[in-house]
């Protein structure tokens, strides 16, 4: 499959604990059918690796200036790529691993302190939840694409 480049992750984010902000660790391992290794979502059925737009975590930013990379849940923050744009089944392809998008949006069964601070916590709406199809190393800076079919 070619992958055609549209964007770059600005963070890989992992926590150890379930209900724990996720942290920016600048690289992790995706282990196909598992998820990002070390992360509490480990393993973890269709929501494996969570991915949300670092320009919409900026929005939400202007009104909660200390909010920083994982603090939204997210496994993989990309900049430059709309996540908006994808539907279940898609794959994209984020450095050398492949995702498929299994989920889009989740809900939320409280407000989060997010929400309470700023009027909006986009992860319910915006994030995308994938599976591993592929592992591989994730670092930020790496490449994020759609797959695409080969014409070869």
């Amino acid at each position: 499959m070619d992958v055609v480049r549209e964007g770059r992750v600005v963070a890989v984010c992992r926590a150890e604990a379930k209900g724990m902000q996720k942290a920016d660790v600048g690289e992790a391992l995706l282990v196909e059918g598992m998820g990002v290794e070390g992360d509490a979502h480990f393993g973890f059925g269709h929501r494996q690796v969570s991915l949300l737009n670092a320009e919409e975590a900026a929005r939400i930013r202007q009104k909660v200036p200390n909010l920083k990379a994982g603090d939204f849940a997210e496994n993989l923050l990309v900049e430059g790529f709309d996540l908006k744009k994808l539907r279940l089944g898609d794959r994209i392809r984020v450095g050398e691993t492949e995702l498929e998008v299994m989920q889009i949006g989740k809900e939320c069964h409280a407000h989060c302190a997010i929400y309470e601070a700023a009027g909006d916590c986009i992860m319910p709406r915006l994030g995308i939840f994938c599976r591993v199809l592929r592992g591989g190393m994730v670092r930020r800076g790496d490449d994020v694409g759609m797959c695409a079919l080969s014409s070869t």
